[in-house]
This record gives structure tokens, C-alpha cells and sequence, in this order.
């Protein structure tokens, strides 16, 4: 049975207390999402979440930030670096990536997901950070405050959920446009788990890259 953690809880994905043992060679970060009643003074424009990982070295350091590439006159940022987003989908290793972007989180189970082969992860790779930003939310005043139902979770290579957590429908989260939801990380020879539910008012990953540059 999956752990229902709490925030800040952290705990082995690879074995639980209970005995049972999880295959980490690919590992699913799945993040789902409902959107409530829009306020009064809202766009009535989609409400696009995007899910977005920091792939860290030993330092908790982004090394690879990548080139800009430009496209049918337009100019991409990040690309073939250690952030994968919409526009990077896949990491340069070739064992991190993207589903895809998720523009209205209808539906029930994961509104995008993240795979990671864990297991065949480099060494110069310590830890994931997720987190999901509403694109424009400050343009369009969209904010978590409006989101319900969120919630990040990690499934084995054989579909068995290892652990999950649920952000609670918080006050705090009204203007807040970004949320920081979780962190793996190497410890002792295997792979933690990280509950963070930290929220911030940045409505892209931009704002929240400067605490992970060198």
C-alpha cells in the first residue's frame, strides 16, 4: 500500500517498513490537478500547469544549462539542459523525460508525468526537484488558490504507487502562482523521497532557477 505522506516527511523508495521492496529502474513521477470555480476576477483563458523538474548535482546545483536554439523566428531557451519542461522534454542522458504538457487537468489520475530511470541515473546526478508553475498565472490571475485536488506521487517500473502526496486546499496558496512539490535524492546507496509542498508567486520556472545556479 502507498505512503499518504505529510509535508516534509520523507521516506525510501526503494523498500517501505512494511517489507515490500520497489523496482527503481523506472520510476513514474505522476502530478495531477483539478481547477475549482473560477474567481469573479479571473481570465476565463485555460488554466495551463506545467510540470517542470531541476535535475541537481552534488552542490544541489543545475550544471547544465543548456543553448538557445531558435525556431520559426522564435527563441528557445534550456534547451538540451538539466530542466525538463514543455520545450525539453527530454533529458541530454536520455533517462529523464516528459510526457507532455497537460493544458486543462481534466480527468481523473496524473495530468502530466515525469519518468525517471533511477537506477541507471548517473552518479553525477544527486537529486529531482518537481514543481508545477501556472504559465501567465499572474497575467491571467490564476493561482493555486484555485487549484483542488493536487497531488504528486511515485510509481515503480511494475505500476505499484510507492507514495503520495496530497497538497492540502491551503489559504496561504491564494496568489501564489508556482508550487515546489517534492525532491528525490541519493542517500546511503538508494533513492529518498521529499514531501515540500513550498508555494511562491513566480508564474515561471525562471523565478525559482537562482537558488540552483552555481
Amino acid at each position: 500500500m502507498a505512503i499518504n505522506l505529510q509535508k516534509g516527511q520523507t521516506i525510501d523508495l526503494r523498500k517501505n517498513d512494511k517489507g515490500e521492496t520497489f523496482d527503481l529502474t523506472r520510476v513514474t513521477i505522476g502530478l495531477g490537478w483539478d481547477i475549482r470555480q473560477k474567481s469573479s476576477n479571473s481570465s476565463d483563458s485555460e488554466y495551463d500547469l506545467d510540470a517542470i523538474a531541476f535535475v541537481l548535482d552534488s552542490n544541489k546545483k543545475i550544471a547544465n544549462l543548456g543553448r538557445e536554439v531558435e525556431f520559426n523566428g522564435n527563441k528557445f531557451n534550456f534547451i538540451g539542459s538539466d530542466i525538463i519542461f514543455y520545450n525539453n522534454q527530454k533529458h541530454p542522458s536520455g533517462h529523464i523525460k516528459s510526457t507532455g504538457d497537460n493544458r486543462t487537468g481534466d480527468g481523473d489520475g496524473d495530468d502530466e508525468q515525469i519518468i525517471v530511470l533511477l537506477d541507471s541515473l548517473s552518479s553525477q546526478y544527486q537529486s529531482i526537484v518537481f514543481l508545477v508553475t501556472i504559465y501567465q498565472g499572474i497575467l491571467n490571475n490564476q493561482h493555486f488558490g484555485m487549484v483542488s485536488n493536487a497531488f504528486i506521487r511515485a510509481v515503480d517500473a511494475r505500476g505499484k504507487e510507492i507514495a503520495r502526496y496530497n497538497l492540502s486546499n491551503d489559504a496561504t496558496y491564494s496568489g501564489m502562482c508556482s508550487m515546489t512539490f517534492a525532491e528525490i535524492y541519493r542517500k546511503d546507496g538508494t533513492w529518498k523521497f521529499r514531501a515540500i509542498g513550498d508555494p511562491s508567486p513566480n508564474d515561471n520556472f525562471n523565478g525559482l532557477l537562482l537558488k540552483y545556479l552555481k
